[in-house]
């Protein structure tokens, strides 16, 4: 069984590593640029287990021929995944399965009619994982990796043919703390209401993810999580809105010290994800005639912070 990972980001290196931990090195995953070529660099990996130097593991992984790939996983970020993952597809083998594992949704909306015949499943993780450098420091390292956090990673089938149960069973033993999700989707708009609330929140004010569970936020936290209901009704998805709300600020507290992905990608001038987040439910809500003044002043504050970068 070959795995390639499409995306060498902390998400991308982090199962990477934990895929080779688990098996011999002749079937270590394949890491791959957005360009789709296998990189080659030596890999540097501090477990969260062990966070001492002496301790850090060093891979070079597989280098393999794309029409050999039975799974691929795409990590890149959820407005990168058209680009990365479609010109690819010519060089995979027919029966090569797709994971997409980003945040957001809409993407797989996407992809989902392109993969000529090709299985696509969904997933989410909270794990975490940053690159540091030598001493470390905090640096964009791209092959110095350190976990920084255990959480939960779901997977589960959307389209097409499904998973290999021993593809599935190699993802579930190497990833601590994850699992097989028969109904996905609402899995996924569960992780949706999470990051539409903390996300752009975070990012517009610059605060830390527990400065949400002040009462200055309830009310736009209440507002986001009311119009994401009504939209995921529309989509079939059924959700509970006192146990939505109950997660969301479990979350908030839970990771009070955080600092948000899109805190910090609006810190370091990048593109967020907020097309797929907060973006993602505007479109839905002008799909099904709902309005979504929450979503769309969250979106609006986000995109007007990217322009101005």
């Amino acid at each position: 069984m070959t795995i390639a990972i499409l995306g060498a980001g902390a998400v991308g290196q982090l199962i990477a590593h934990q895929l080779a931990s688990t098996s011999e090195r002749a079937d270590w995953p394949m890491l791959l640029g957005r360009d789709a070529k296998a990189l080659t660099a030596e890999f540097c990996f501090t477990p969260l287990s062990t966070q001492t130097v002496a301790e850090v593991q060093r891979r070079r992984f597989a280098e393999a021929k794309l029409n050999t790939v039975d799974l691929i996983i795409v990590t890149v970020k959820a407005y990168q995944v058209e680009d990365a993952l479609l010109p690819l597809l010519p060089m995979l083998n027919a029966d090569c399965h797709i994971l997409l594992l980003h945040n957001g949704l809409g993407p797989h909306e996407a992809i989902a009619p392109k993969l000529a015949g090709r299985g696509l499943s969904l997933g989410t993780t909270s794990q975490g994982a940053l690159r540091v450098g030598s001493q470390g420091a905090l640096r964009n390292s791209p092959t110095e990796l350190k976990q920084t956090g255990t959480g939960l990673t779901q997977f589960g089938h959307f389209s097409g043919p499904a998973l290999s149960e021993s593809l599935k069973q190699r993802l579930l033993q190497a990833i601590p703390g994850s699992e097989w999700v028969d109904d996905i989707l609402t899995a996924l708009w569960q992780k949706l209401a999470v990051n539409a609330c903390i996300n752009p929140l975070t990012a517009r004010d610059r605060v830390e993810n527990g400065a949400l569970d002040s009462p200055q936020y309830q009310s736009t936290i209440d507002a986001v999580i009311d119009e994401l209901l009504a939209i995921a009704a529309k989509e079939g998805i059924r959700l509970d809105r006192a146990a939505l709300k109950a997660r969301v600020m479990t979350v908030i507290k839970l990771t009070a010290a955080n600092r948000s992905s899109m805190r910090q990608d609006v810190e370091h001038g990048r593109k967020t994800e907020i097309d797929a987040i907060n973006g993602y439910l505007v479109r839905l809500g002008e799909r099904h005639g709902i309005d979504t003044p929450a979503n769309r002043a969250l979106f609006d504050a986000i995109k007007a912070i990217e322009a101005a970068a």
